[in-house]
């Protein structure tokens, strides 16, 4: 059988490069012909250098087509029955390709991996965000108030942890784009990608049309990756702009035009929230867990109302000080995190901000 690995890049020519180097590791023994793509949505010229050295087709599109426009691009470029659609900064685990690869051959028409923040493997990423009329009304009350926001958290962290808790493919669309492995007959189904959706969302749109469609859709633990988050999007000034209008665009698709103008009306007429007063960390980033029965869960998130979250699940209390990876840390510019732990019930036994002001040696955080 043939795969076709379809790279959309944009300004982050090392990490394409690792993204490959990681995927031809867990592809050599897989036993699959495979044609390399790399769609190049933009690159100086150092980066195009680096990027004709691999052993990929750089597709130049000659501008920035967005993931949709690169990825429809790729995607007719390409002839193999199974495709593996992919941000590069991605890296695959071992044995990641191979298990999406069998859950299509299985029978899922599209499939997605398990995420974690870090190679050490201790910070889940949280699934896509469930996409409803009421999560979106539980989002927008979540910014106006604790009391919303401590409801959004509690409907979100059963959602979270379906996946989290997840030891066989579970049927589910809350699949990240940044990496997803679909047959080519759902494809020719359903569609290409809206380019509508300039950046965000268009995964979401895809599956959603897949699901209308009848075709199953497996989130699929046993395929473990780490996504660094964002290495493309920070690059590009118009990123969060793009991310409030796919946002609209996709309310107005799936909700209707009058449910997307209500929560702009909510939005606007609801009294704003003032900030949430949250107990300062220590330099170490959390407070002392020998305080609180195990096991527990700690949530990570730069969202003042705690979610989405990355989270790690602690059977006992650890013999050091919790902190965040020192990786983790080497990414993060200042600015804020929010910290919740949690217990088993899902019930928050602290709660508090985390100010960080850059990385600092042996992996300890900033100024709180």
């Amino acid at each position: 059988m043939r795969l076709a690995v379809i790279l959309i890049h944009y300004h982050t020519p090392e990490l394409a490069a690792a993204a490959v180097s990681a995927l031809r590791a867990d592809l050599a023994a897989a036993g699959l012909d495979v044609e390399w793509l790399l769609v190049d949505n933009g690159s100086d010229g150092r980066g195009r250098a680096l990027l004709d050295s691999l052993p990929v087709e750089r597709i130049d599109p000659g501008a920035n087509l967005g993931y949709a426009g690169g990825v429809n691009l790729g995607v007719a470029r390409s002839r193999a029955e199974w495709i593996l659609l992919m941000n590069p900064d991605v890296m695959v685990l071992p044995g990641c390709v191979p298990a999406l690869v069998a859950a299509l051959r299985d029978g899922a028409a599209v499939a997605g991996p398990r995420f974690w923040w870090d190679h050490s493997r201790r910070l889940l990423l949280p699934p896509a965000d469930l996409q409803s009329r009421s999560a979106e009304l539980r989002a927008l009350l979540a910014a106006h108030g604790p009391r919303g926001a401590a409801r959004a958290r509690r409907h979100w962290r059963r959602h979270a942890r379906r996946h989290w808790r997840a030891r066989g493919p579970l049927p589910s669309l809350s699949l990240s784009g940044s990496l997803l492995a679909l047959q080519r007959s759902a494809w020719e189904r359903v569609g290409p990608f809206d380019e509508g959706f300039r950046l965000y969302f268009e995964e979401t749109d895809w599956l959603r049309r897949a699901a209308a469609q009848g075709l199953p859709a497996v989130y699929l633990p046993a395929a473990e990756a780490v996504h660094l988050h964002a290495q493309s999007s920070v690059r590009e000034p118009q990123s969060q702009q793009w991310f409030e209008d796919s946002a609209r665009r996709f309310r107005e698709k799936h909700y209707g035009v009058w449910f997307a103008g209500l929560l702009q009306s909510l939005d606007r007429f609801l009294p704003r929230a003032r900030d949430e007063v949250l107990a300062a960390a220590p330099a170490a980033g959390a407070p002392d867990l020998t305080a609180f029965p195990f096991p527990l869960w700690i949530e990570i998130s730069p969202n003042p109302a705690g979610f989405p979250a990355a989270a790690e699940w602690l059977a006992a209390s650890p013999d050091e000080p919790w902190r965040l990876p020192a990786e983790i840390l080497e990414r993060l510019p200042p600015g804020e995190l929010f910290l919740q732990v949690v217990d088993e019930e899902g019930r928050e036994l602290d709660r508090r901000k985390l100010l960080l002001s850059g990385p600092l040696p042996g992996g300890s955080i900033g100024k709180v």
